[in-house]
């Protein structure tokens, strides 16, 4: 199958038609029949046709309901195929969408829907809480439940009633992520002069390239490359809702995957594998795996490169947008533990306390500069917004350093630094370093209280499996520690910990390990 099927040239249609949010409209005229999306493995399964036929319905199922262009709507929905048929609904039907972190508590899914101005909500039924949710939010003009009935919903089934054909009057939609934050309510990323994402790409080989979407589509990389930009342009994608290691292996097999996204804990329970179960599996389809959202321990890379070939291609951005920091495993195994080369020296500054620019290889705020990924304000929160701007960039509160040929190299989160005897000390350094320890599967530093120094060195640590929480284990990784780390950086203890709280996106959620150390202080630094 190719890209000439059809007489016209599809480059220009495709990006023609993602100015309106009509590129699978395209694909779904090349060629109807072909699967645009998987839901794993052994799932169900959408034809470009029907996912293209859906988001018209969809368009035309809001629009009677009184759900116009510049609306927004909101998606609180699992990695299934109705993810998909609203999101492009959205893009087409003008409307701004924010699909919903469904790991929330009710009344926090609430916030996100009353603060995003939704006027429509799909919800799927697997989530806890989703109709409690709907129910604090009465300026919702239309309720849609996917996978079932919810009271007060209409089944999803309702958009059978209406039109398959292409709209006559597409009007480009958008989406609006909210930041995961480390403190207090997560703020809608808005971006109004964004760039349309996914026009045609050249670097897909449409007759086999297939994606595969290992997290959940409500983080920003997932969504943008895994779905948005993959069927936009022709090429399926596969939806998991769930991390099994060994059968996201057997998925990649199967399917013949050949792109994705994934995050470093996601490399560490693909290494903790026994050899001979890794060894089962055919990877070679694999041409590439984007990752980031977390920084990767340097040993974990390295040792994906040497499993799967240098295949790794790491970004550094956020929800807020990025720069176009890059690397390719090339240039990584030359320089271990950059997150890409500063494309050129206006994209981003390195800041001391005072504002001045560091010189390299010493540690400063990261800023980027809003003019090169067209600016951002959080939604109905301009004290915020201006809190992380200077002069034209802005932060995402990351701390890192530019090397002598401007290679960045992250070190922590300014909000996460370790100020002991005013040293700042930064615990992602120290992590990078435990992670080493052969009983190590996962650390995350912190600063707790000492009455003296302000704060000390405390590793939270999750064992690897096999490996027992013994007061002896803890004397060998400190005595470790004390070998590879500087002597103010090492650990003046170790606490043990089953698992260690990660955000969907796969972050370590540093604030929530550090808190009980704090609890009942008045002051938490």
């Amino acid at each position: 199958m190719t890209d000439t099927l059809i007489g016209d040239d599809i480059k220009a249609r495709v990006d023609k038609a993602v100015e309106t949010g009509m590129a699978t409209a395209v694909w779904a005229q090349v060629h109807p029949d072909k699967v645009a999306v998987h839901e794993g493995l052994d799932g169900r399964t959408r034809t470009f046709g029907e996912l293209n036929a859906n988001a018209n319905r969809l368009v035309r199922l809001m629009r009677a309901h009184g759900v116009q262009a510049g609306d927004a709507i909101a998606l609180l929905c699992t990695n299934r195929m109705e993810f998909a048929d609203v999101l492009f609904a959205a893009l087409r039907g003008g409307f701004r969408m924010t699909p919903v972190n469904w790991h929330l508590k009710p009344e926090e899914m609430a916030y996100v829907i009353d603060n995003c101005e939704a006027k429509a909500l799909f919800a799927d039924i697997r989530v806890t809480g989703a109709g409690e949710a709907a129910d604090a939010c009465p300026q919702l003009k239309l309720k849609v439940s996917i996978g079932g009935e919810l009271p007060g919903f209409l089944p999803y089934e309702t958009l059978e009633d209406f039109p398959r054909e292409d709209l006559a009057d597409p009007v480009r939609g958008s989406t609006m992520l909210y930041s995961s934050g480390t403190t207090g309510r997560p703020k809608g990323v808005y971006k109004p002069n964004a760039q349309a994402v996914g026009g045609y790409d050249a670097i897909y080989d449409r007759a086999v390239d297939k994606h595969i979407c290992t997290g959940p589509g409500y983080h920003a990389s997932p969504l943008a490359g895994d779905i948005r930009r993959a069927l936009n342009n022709g090429v399926p994608t596969v939806l998991i809702d769930k991390w099994d290691t060994e059968q996201v292996l057997r998925t990649i097999q199967d399917l013949k995957v050949t792109r994705g996204h994934f995050v470093p804990i996601m490399f560490q329970r693909m290494l903790a594998l026994p050899d001979e179960v890794r060894a089962k599996y055919d990877l070679s389809s694999l041409k590439r795996i984007t990752h980031g959202a977390a920084p990767c321990p340097p040993e974990v890379k390295a040792a994906m490169i040497e499993w799967i070939g240098p295949k790794l291609f790491e970004y550094y951005a956020g929800s807020e947008g990025g720069v176009g920091f890059t690397v390719g495993s090339e240039d990584w195994l030359k320089r271990p533990g950059t997150v890409g080369r500063r494309p050129h020296k206006a994209a981003a500054r390195i800041l001391d306390e005072a504002g001045n620019e560091c010189p390299p290889g010493v540690p400063g705020a990261i800023y980027m500069s809003l003019n090169d990924q067209g600016g951002f304000t959080y939604y109905k929160d301009d004290t915020k917004t201006q809190a992380n701007r200077k002069d034209g960039y802005f932060t995402m509160g990351d701390v890192g350093y530019l090397d002598e040929d401007d290679w960045l190299f992250l070190t922590g989160r300014s909000a996460e630094t370790i100020i002991a005897g005013g040293v700042n000390i930064y615990p992602q350094e120290i992590d990078n370093e435990l992670i080493k320890h052969p009983a190590v599967e996962d650390s995350c530093t912190v600063g707790i209280p000492h009455d003296e120094r302000g704060e000390e060195v405390r590793a939270v640590i999750q064992l690897k499996a096999g490996y027992q929480p013994t007061e002896a284990l803890k004397a060998e990784i400190l005595d470790y520690a004390a070998r590879v780390l500087a002597k103010f950086k090492i650990p003046r203890a170790v606490d043990f910990v089953v698992d260690l709280p990660r955000s969907e996106a796969g972050k370590i959620q540093r604030n929530k390990v550090r808190a009980p150390y704090w609890e009942g202080r008045s002051r938490a630094i």
